[in-house]
């Protein structure tokens, strides 16, 4: 196999058109009924926080993350983290979400939630959410609500309903 040129770098406001034609090659359209979509919409986006992958002029890779609170706590949602289907298996995914976890640890923010598979986020540091401590505006499998704590001990005082901070 040939070794990628990638270039990883912070997502740019001209990247939005690029990053939407991704995640539909990457997820679909069913992307848009699921509870961490519907989470995300009209939210507000920390561009500080969001990361790119490209080779060469080729977009491969994105990753986002969203304020979310619950109740006054502020917080932040990782997703969706989209690979193009043809680099899938070759790292991508793992360096974009290692790249946002340190800016969100480096931006001074306590805690990080996703939805996703636990297997594949445990590497990173995600563990379930313990049941009962958190919810989501809609359906979502309890064993795939994870979080990572960012800050030793700012999990204690979050629980309730997970919502958006919006634009």
């Amino acid at each position: 196999m040939t070794d990628l040129s990638l270039l990883i770098r912070p997502e740019q406001p001209e990247d939005a058109p690029a990053i939407a034609r991704l995640q539909a090659r990457a997820f679909g359209p069913g992307r848009f009924a699921r509870t961490a979509y519907r989470l995300r919409e009209g939210a507000a986006e920390r561009m500080d926080l969001a990361v790119t992958a490209w080779v060469g002029r080729f977009l491969v890779g994105s990753v986002r993350m969203g304020p979310v609170r619950t109740g006054a706590t502020p917080f932040v949602m990782l997703g969706p983290l989209a690979v193009d289907p043809s680099f899938e298996g070759r790292g991508i995914g793992g360096t974009l979400t290692r790249a946002a976890i340190a800016a969100a640890r480096q931006a001074g923010d306590g805690l990080v939630i996703l939805v996703g598979n636990a297997p594949y986020y445990s590497r990173f540091g995600f563990s379930p959410v313990p049941p009962g401590r958190l919810s989501l505006p809609g359906p979502v499998d309890p064993a795939r609500l994870l979080w990572l704590e960012l800050v030793d001990g700012f999990s204690a005082n979050v629980s309730g309903l997970v919502e958006a901070i919006r634009a």
